[in-house]
């Protein structure tokens, strides 16, 4: 079995198929280290019905989750695709402990999700996940080859995929292409190569809003060679356009960077305010794209950006792991008053004064009238000094376009809308899964479910 690419979905699939009695398998990484952009990921899996929900007393299922995602995809994303990854999530997961991934003993509830089902890695981040399976793959005898760009399929007489055509001794960005070599596969390919948020040409072709001026949390090999090559075989494009930006983000600090996951834990219980106006101008945990619409309107007359502020008490900003980086590297600051806070960035203290003691309000009568906010990771958690405040401001951060499969992560052909013989994809090089805008912690499930799924299907062939 030949994978390419060495994220969630080409890790998970490789420790799948040896479980499952395959005897040859491995993985072609194009980079000099493995994991990808999944290494970097926010390392947050949404799991419906977990243990932890029940011994939470937290009601939730699969069909939910999938309820919520649709809403956020804006009817668009592919329902029976999600409901078998929210099916599936739980297994997936134990894949991850099995191999050494530890999670915090709580969950969180991020944005456009309807309840707690969010588990975040120990490390904060997807290193978390992918180094276990690494070591796991390693342990069960999985080959790992990187430096190896996939250049292009092989096919047999009757058109099925056969193999693929890989540049080894490859260097990215050097112009070091490699030298080619063809690797036969019996149980065909998997492409698991991730999105293409570092391609510029590609990503502004599809929206031209997204030109190099807009920064990305993706690593700069995410180009997308690979799901290019399967549009020229004849793989469906489905939702090319649908390209996410993660509202989270910073504009203090290149790539995901340590403000990312900060504000993704602490969004739930502080405000993020507008520094013309000093006031709240969204649900704090509203879906991605309804956040990131919301912080693009902010700009002064000339129609710079005016990065927002989202402020929170101290007290229970440490609870997260990463506030000392934030503080720590100049990304976030400290203040011990709302008017050092109004100072700093110029905001006018009154409105941003009398926001605070609304919301407040809220917080003690557990109802959002501003923006309809689910306030249950705010109960009992008061804005009050001192305060930790950063800068958000969205960065490209996911595509949600990609090559269309079908339930057992077959790649469709555009002609017959039949699977293409012996191609299979998963992970974010996939489309239609997520719709206009993926619900944060769908992605791991989604690349994990999909990479154990294509594994089954290549096995039983």
């Amino acid at each position: 079995m030949v994978i390419i690419g060495s994220g969630f979905a080409g890790l998970a699939a490789a420790i799948q198929a040896k479980r499952l009695g395959a005897r040859d398998v491995v993985i072609f990484e194009k980079m000099p280290f493995f994991g990808g952009n999944s290494s970097i990921n926010g390392g947050l899996f949404a799991v419906p019905n977990s243990a932890l929900q029940r011994q939470e007393g937290i009601q939730d299922s699969p069909e939910q989750m999938v309820s919520d995602q649709v809403q956020a995809g804006r009817g668009i994303a592919y329902r029976e695709l999600l409901l078998h990854i929210a099916r599936h999530a739980h297994e997936a997961m134990q894949l991850t402990v099995d191999a050494g991934a530890e999670y915090f003993p709580y969950l969180q509830q991020l944005g456009g999700h309807s309840v707690p089902r969010t588990y975040q890695t120990t490390v904060a981040c997807g290193a978390g996940i992918t180094q276990p399976l690494l070591r796991e793959c390693r342990k069960l005898g999985v080959k790992l080859v990187n430096r190896a760009r996939f250049d292009s399929f092989v096919f047999d007489q009757g058109g099925a995929v056969v193999g693929a055509r890989i540049l080894r001794g490859y260097y990215f960005g050097r112009g070091v292409e490699g030298s080619p070599s063809h690797i036969r596969s019996r149980r065909g390919l998997l492409i698991a190569t991730g999105g293409f948020a570092s391609n510029v040409d590609l990503r502004s072709t599809e929206d031209p809003t997204l030109t190099a001026e807009v920064g990305t949390t993706n690593l700069p090999c995410s180009t997308g060679e690979a799901l290019l090559e399967m549009f020229r075989v004849g793989a469906v494009p489905v939702h090319m356009t649908h390209i996410q930006t993660g509202p989270w983000a910073s504009p203090d600090e290149e790539g995901f960077g340590y403000v990312s996951n900060y504000s993704i834990y602490n969004f739930a219980h502080s405000i993020s305010v507008s520094v013309s106006t000093g006031r709240r101008f969204m649900n704090e945990i509203a879906d991605r794209k309804t956040r990131a619409d919301a912080q693009l309107a902010n700009r002064d007359a000339q129609g710079e950006p005016l990065p927002p502020i989202t402020i929170t008490s101290y007290e229970h900003a440490r609870e997260h792991p990463t506030m000392e980086k934030v503080l720590k590297y100049g990304v976030g600051w400290r203040f011990d008053s709302l008017d050092a806070v109004a100072d700093h960035f110029n905001v006018p203290l009154e409105p941003l004064q009398d926001q605070v003691e609304e919301y407040n309000g809220y917080v003690d009568a557990g109802v959002d009238r501003q923006f309809g906010k689910s306030m249950e990771k705010a109960r009992g958690k008061h804005l009050k000094p001192p305060f930790v405040v950063v800068r958000n401001w969205p960065k490209v951060h996911y595509c949600q376009g990609g090559a269309r499969v079908d339930v057992h992560a077959r790649v469709l052909d555009s002609g017959a809308f039949e699977p293409i013989p012996g191609l299979y994809a998963a992970g974010e090089v996939t489309g239609g899964v997520h719709g206009v805008s993926r619900l944060g912690s769908c992605s791991i499930p989604d690349c994990m479910v999909m990479g154990m799924t294509a594994t089954r299907s290549m096995l039983e062939t």
